[in-house]
């Protein structure tokens, strides 16, 4: 029989029997305050924070919520069973946890304890080029647990190069590509406290372990670190990148290759026809363009435009396990999870991010089951009703 990820509930009651309760919230919308009470300015500002005065991110948020779930009745939702296959790999759910950089600036354990807990309950970690561990120690602490690795698409094409080697080496095996990020955009929160982690040579792990880009060095890493830091920022991104470089992605990798931060359904239709095997649809979490069209908005067009083409996924917003039932409606056949697990990571390490997934995979198996579906393949738009904005 499936497991019921629902029975996380139960375990929370009998444990209150011992007059134990959660340490963190169930209501994981609360994290951010949380985290806000208890982390410097800094480190917490570069995570909730957005793009301008933070309309998008607003955005995201307005548009789940105006989608409104129709629960049927009647319906046998005894057993159920929440596993679905994403870009040939089977899942337990429809979840993934979304690439987040410089994990290091929320604890001190970083990515590898928020590997270790994807790991744990078996959802695909997605690992940030800007990490603050390199690929290979993530990828050791997580056995042969699913991974994925994403790329920030480098200037030098040898470092590129090189990043595929190494997460291919490492066990990773699907490549996600940022393109919304060419360059950084207008984040008030960060410069309003002048915080941009990566000059501090944090997030750089990868790159300063990373051969190639060593050997455009003068000298070694710890004997002029700065030297180091302003490489990096040289070549952390490349503006010039056009569709026709997709082919160079296609030449060094040899899996599954999603492009992240499609909005634009005309984008998606160019993703399907360069070969790419799926898009997330994202804005990155409001982090890139203020006043950009909300995810949840975007999603029915890119889905309408390629959904029986390529993998649609879908990220931006989501917090709860309703909002996961409502990308499915719209047609995502999974969806990717940021902010939430940070402020799990930053109030509780593995164990925070552990309960974040735990807590949105119960809430969506009962919204499933409370809304008629012992699975998420017979969820549909029809499930879903839009309220005026």
């Amino acid at each position: 029989m499936a497991k019921h990820w629902a029975d996380f509930q139960y375990e929370i009651y009998l444990n209150g029997m011992t007059g134990a309760v959660p340490r963190l919230p169930t209501d994981l919308t609360r994290l951010e305050e949380l985290t806000e009470q208890r982390l410097g300015p800094g480190p917490v500002g570069y995570v909730a924070g957005s793009a301008g005065n933070g309309s998008t991110a607003r955005a995201n948020r307005a548009a789940l919520e105006r989608r409104r779930i129709v629960p049927r009745m009647l319906r046998d939702v005894q057993s159920r069973d929440l596993s679905v296959e994403v870009l040939g790999r089977a899942l337990p759910a429809p979840l993934a946890l979304a690439p987040v950089g410089v994990l290091s600036i929320m604890h001190p354990e970083a990515e590898p304890a928020a590997a270790r807990a994807a790991a744990a309950q078996g959802v695909p970690y997605i690992l940030s080029s800007a990490s603050s561990t390199p690929m290979e120690q993530v990828a050791e602490a997580m056995g042969d647990a699913e991974r994925w690795f994403q790329l920030y698409w480098p200037k030098d094409p040898e470092v590129a190069r090189s990043f595929l080697g190494r997460a291919k080496a490492s066990g990773f095996s699907v490549l996600v590509v940022t393109l919304d990020t060419p360059l950084l955009s207008w984040r008030p929160r960060d410069l309003d406290q002048a915080y941009l982690p990566f000059l501090h040579g944090v997030g750089t792990a990868n790159y300063f372990s990373d051969p190639a880009f060593r050997a455009g060095l003068a000298k070694p890493v710890h004997e002029d670190p700065n030297a180091a830091v302003m490489h990096f920022v040289g070549m952390f991104s490349d503006p010039a990148k056009s569709w026709p470089d997709l082919a160079f992605l296609r030449e060094n990798w040899d899996g599954p290759i999603v492009l992240k931060g499609v909005l634009h359904p005309d984008d998606a239709r160019l993703a399907a026809e360069a070969g790419m095997d799926g898009v997330v649809v994202s804005n990155h979490g409001g982090r890139q363009v203020a006043g950009s069209v909300a995810a949840a908005d975007a999603l029915p067009r890119v889905v309408d435009a390629v959904g029986d083409r390529i993998t649609v996924l879908f990220d931006s917003g989501v917090r709860t396990g309703d909002d996961i039932f409502k990308a499915l409606a719209l047609g995502a056949r999974a969806v990717l999870v940021g902010r939430p697990y940070v402020y799990g990571l930053g109030l509780d390490g593995q164990p925070g991010v552990e309960h974040v997934i735990r807590c949105l995979l119960a809430e969506l198996d009962l919204t499933l089951a409370l809304s008629g579906h012992a699975t998420p393949a017979t969820v549909s738009p029809a499930d879903v009703t839009t309220q005026p904005g």
